[in-house]
C-alpha cells in the first residue's frame, strides 16, 4: 500500500508541470501574441507567451497582472573537458 501511495505522488508530481514556478506582478507594458511586457519597479520584464498560456480577465496595456512562469531548458549540450 505504501509504494502505491508513493508512486501516485510521484505520478502526480511528473504532470503537475513545473515544480519551481516563479511570479513577477505590475502593469503591462506590450502585450502580443507571443509576450508580454511588465513594469516592475525599475525593471521591464518581457516574458514569452506560447498559444497555451492561459489568461483570465482583460489583459491589456495599463491592466496590473501577476505572471507565474518558469524557464525551461530546450536542449543542453555537455562539453568534454580538454585536457593536455
Amino acid at each position: 500500500m505504501r509504494v502505491t501511495r508513493n508512486l501516485f505522488a510521484i505520478a502526480a508530481f511528473a504532470f503537475a508541470g513545473p515544480l519551481w514556478a516563479y511570479q513577477v506582478t505590475g502593469p503591462v507594458l506590450e502585450v502580443t501574441a507571443t509576450k508580454i511586457v511588465v513594469q516592475k519597479g525599475k525593471e521591464k520584464w518581457e516574458i514569452a507567451r506560447t498559444p497555451e498560456t492561459k489568461v483570465t480577465g482583460d489583459l491589456k496595456v495599463g491592466a496590473n497582472v501577476t505572471i507565474e512562469y518558469s524557464m525551461t531548458a530546450k536542449t543542453i549540450e555537455a562539453k568534454a573537458d580538454k585536457k593536455k
